[in-house]
């Protein structure tokens, strides 16, 4: 704490004035500028057999604001960072350097940022530093400077935002801002109601994303469908699919926080990579919730809630859909005529209640993603179009870890977690790890495998860090792992 001595204690009648200012003088405390002190730790938040998936969480242990940051470090020969969010990426040979979005960039003492990455490769990073200093932190303070006055803290430096912020208040200023949108742009929503068709389809950048972001009270709803549309969805003039929010063409995304309702459907992402959707609230929609289609690889979903979904067809209410039914590849099979919208991560959102289809439908032909975190409450779904379950893995090499699931009635629940194999290959290579489920008293395994003998060399692994509790068999089908 920054201290002085007052003036009047030093003032003394007669001859003695000056001496005792001098001595005053002398023995005035030390002053201290308050400093934000970030450290920065490496979370390696999942793993598979050619990489990882991490974070790195910074932490303020300073006594004042940081309000920006940067942190670098060197990868081994052979691994390379291939996605990131929650920040911008920029490399040299090896080394990689990763700067705070326009909205993640201030970090309050005592509190904590994070952002994160995916890794081809083993090797974890070295030679890491936060804002120049050593992540672990190490680095000694300042040596305070006796001063007769106290010192006035250094102004703040801010990082700059990557681009410039355009303000948007109506619904017809974010459909020209979505228009018009540039890497590196942020497009600011203020509270309020926005109406119509929200496209966007201008692509970002891996150094310059494009944000759209607003509080929770900034609400989108399309009153749509109108208009003749073409035969797979694409945007057309003069047609609406209804959609609350559709990115076509448009990696590169950041999304955060206002809320979708009142739609056809949620957030669609088309041929979107890279898009990372935090904090938003999706609810009260006719379809699915949130749907990474056509090759929306390396997305994230994080700290979101879905819930009310179905509105009008409960059987194709998911919460969250990744990829496309084999019967629609020849729409959004665009990859090889399959949807590949591979490496999704669900992190950390609850999903339900009267989230009547599935919560999580992973379709065949996507891999690699991870499910983490999430809260799934299992009311309301509809058992209709085969929806009878928090989540159906019909892809490969998925991660389920750390999530967990309620069901009770209204509803129709036969088991918490299933598998299947609607594309020759796939269903195969999923792992269960440290999942909480409670059946209600209804539901059969919290995780029903549909069979091994279709996975030849890829089985579906569940581990004994499971648990199930009111289920009407036990745990799973299948013998445990270790």
């Amino acid at each position: 704490m920054r201290r002085s001595v007052p003036s009047h204690r030093l003032a003394v009648a007669g001859g003695l004035a000056a001496a005792v200012v001098t001595l005053a003088t002398l023995v005035a405390p030390t002053a201290w500028a308050a400093t934000a002190r970030l450290t920065a730790a490496f979370v390696q938040t999942s793993t598979w057999s050619t990489g990882y998936g991490a974070d790195y969480v910074l932490t303020n242990t300073g006594d004042a604001t940081a309000t920006g940051w940067t942190v670098e470090f060197d990868l081994p020969a052979g691994s390379t960072v291939t996605s990131s969010w929650s920040s911008v990426r920029t490399q040299t040979g090896q080394r990689y350097r990763f700067t705070n979005a326009t909205w993640n960039g201030t970090v309050a003492p005592g509190t904590q940022r994070s952002f994160g990455f995916n890794v081809t490769g083993l090797g974890t990073p070295v030679n890491c530093t936060v804002n120049g200093n050593p992540c672990g932190g190490g680095t000694p303070s300042p040596t305070p400077t006796p001063s007769r006055t106290p010192t006035p803290s250094p102004t703040p430096t801010t990082t700059a935002p990557a681009g410039p912020v355009v303000d948007v208040a109506t619904g017809a200023q974010l459909r020209t801002a979505l228009a018009n949108a540039q890497p590196g742009q942020t497009i600011r929503l203020a509270a309020g109601t926005y109406r119509g068709a929200f496209l966007a389809n201008r692509p970002g950048t891996a150094t310059a994303r494009i944000t759209l972001t607003g509080p929770r009270t900034a609400v989108l709803i399309n009153d749509g469908p109108a208009g003749s549309g073409p035969s797979c969805p694409a945007p057309t003039a003069g047609w609406d699919p209804g959609y609350g929010l559709w990115l076509f063409d448009a990696p590169y995304w950041n999304l955060t926080g206002f809320t979708v309702t009142e739609s056809k459907k949620g957030i669609v992402l088309d041929n979107s990579r890279h898009v990372t959707i935090t904090g938003v609230h999706v609810h009260h929609v006719d379809d699915e919730g949130v749907h990474f289609r056509r090759s929306s690889a390396d997305g994230v979903i994080r700290d979101s809630v879905i819930e009310h979904t179905g509105l009008v067809q409960p059987g194709y209410g998911e919460g969250v859909y990744i990829g496309s039914a084999q019967s629609n590849f020849g729409c959004h099979g665009n990859s090889g005529g399959i949807d590949r919208s591979d490496r999704v991560q669900v992190l950390n959102n609850r999903i339900g209640p009267y989230v009547t289809a599935e919560h999580i439908d992973a379709k065949e032909g996507t891999e690699g993603g991870v499910v983490r975190g999430n809260t799934f409450d299992g009311r309301g779904i509809s058992g209709q179009n085969s929806a009878d379950s928090w989540v159906d893995a019909k892809g490969n090499g998925y991660l389920f870890e750390n999530n967990t699931g309620t069901y009770a009635p209204p509803g129709t629940f036969a088991n918490g977690y299933q598998t299947h194999h609607l594309l020759d290959g796939y269903g195969c290579g999923n792992v269960w790890r440290g999942n909480r489920s409670d059946l209600g008293g209804v539901g059969a395994y919290a995780i029903r495998v549909t069979s091994t003998s279709k996975c030849p060399g890829n089985l579906n692994r569940v581990y004994t860090d499971n648990t199930v509790t009111n289920a009407t068999i036990g745990l799973t089908n299948i013998a445990v792992t270790p």
